[in-house]
């Protein structure tokens, strides 16, 4: 399993639930892409300023759902890029309790360096892969 070496607290909201109470199963999305944010933030590859000069995108989503969310629920969603190619990331996901012990999720994207001016993707800042190199802890 995949070490995650960032989490986030996420708390779910009355809008995330669907009809059955429990966490809709596109706002697990939404969870995933906010701790993303979070994760580049942190790092100090985007400063949330202006999405357009932010050059990633997301090319391929996936999730497997685990559990349900109950109502009521804080959940951490852990983050790491396990795969860093000329033009893309590989991020992993891991949505779960706050103690950890029980997962609602698992997922992964494949997110594109993009330049939203061009319309072109472009390559892997060599800043961003030296600071997530550092922080996840082997080189890419």
């Amino acid at each position: 399993m995949t070490d995650f070496k960032f989490h986030t607290p996420i708390t779910v909201r009355y809008i995330d639930l669907d009809a059955q109470w429990h966490v809709n199963n596109a706002h697990f999305f939404s969870f995933i892409e906010q701790a993303r944010y979070s994760y580049l933030v942190e790092l100090g590859l985007f400063n949330g300023q202006n999405f357009l000069d932010f050059p990633i995108i997301v090319a391929d989503a996936h999730l497997s759902y685990q559990q349900p969310i109950p109502i009521g629920v804080q959940v951490d969603v852990g983050v790491a890029v396990t795969r860093i190619g000329n033009k893309s990331l590989r991020f992993e996901y891991i949505i779960t309790d706050p103690s950890r012990t029980i997962i609602y999720a698992t997922g992964d994207t494949t997110n594109v360096t993009y330049d939203f001016h061009t319309k072109t993707s472009k390559p892997v800042p060599g800043e961003w892969r030296e600071k997530i190199s550092q922080f996840e802890g082997h080189p890419f």
